[in-house]
């Protein structure tokens, strides 16, 4: 839900000196990012590199080394359970997988959240979200189908869906054009930007798809070695000199 929380439009997320390490392998050796609300960031770099395990520090899946972490203007690293379970609210996760209950239809997969957190039961309410969502991501006439029974696009929008049933204020795609042919790969990218302009949301976007980068994104970070080694637009990226970004663009 929108949240009201008191923060600096400007800087809906602020990272300096993040840090993370498993056993002595360093993933993590020294993060900075500013987020800007609306931005659609693309977070690019080798399998393995850590793009994952980034995401998952921002909301405390995974517990930082060190570092600071702000969201909407709250130390994310300071807070309790429930100050920790507000912001992740305004925090929608679009996994790989789309992560959908698969013995669940579509409607029940949206309503499980709305159950969970609005603690609602009334259903004019109920079905008016859920028409909403999925007339966002134009999948009302799947409204009944198990995610068995839907294509990959299709569970990609579903799971999308999903995460917007609770209007976040920010969403994290992971790999969110993986598996699916050209053409649903374009209409995924084109419906992040239209998401991102409905709904006022920023986005945090890790991709190895190129088209996808620069369909969706308004600034790219590379991820090299622990560090956002470069950043910039698609143009800055795709015109480099500099021969490890170029090995994207190529």
């Amino acid at each position: 839900m929108n949240n009201n929380f008191t923060y600096n439009k400007n800087e809906i997320i602020k990272i300096e000196h993040l840090k993370k390490s498993f056993d002595n392998l360093e993933i993590l050796k020294d993060i900075n990012i500013t987020v800007k609300k609306g931005e659609n960031i693309a977070i690019i770099g080798q399998s393995g590199i850590g793009k994952s395990v980034f995401i998952k520090c921002l909301v405390r899946l995974i517990q930082p080394d060190a570092g600071n972490i702000e969201i909407f203007g709250k130390d994310v690293l300071q807070q309790d359970s429930e100050g920790l379970k507000k912001i992740r609210q305004n925090i929608g996760f679009l996994f790989q997988g789309g992560a959908l209950y698969d013995s669940m239809s579509v409607r029940e997969n949206l309503e499980f959240p709305i159950a969970r957190n609005l603690k609602t039961k009334d259903e004019q309410k109920i079905n008016s979200l859920i028409y909403e969502v999925l007339d966002s991501v134009n999948l009302r006439t799947a409204i009944d189908k198990l995610p068995g029974e839907l294509s990959g696009g299709m569970k990609k929008r579903a799971a999308l869906a999903r995460t917007l049933i609770m209007k976040p204020n920010i969403i994290c795609y992971d790999e969110p054009t993986t598996g699916l042919d050209p053409i649903t790969s374009k209409e995924i990218s084109n419906l992040i930007v239209s998401v991102s302009k409905n709904y006022q949301t920023t986005s945090l976007i890790i991709t190895h798809d190129i088209n996808c980068v620069k369909i969706t994104s308004n600034k790219i970070y590379v991820l090299k070695d622990g560090i956002f080694y470069k950043s910039g637009t698609y143009e800055d990226m795709k015109y480099s000199k500099d021969p490890w970004v170029k090995n994207f663009f190529n």
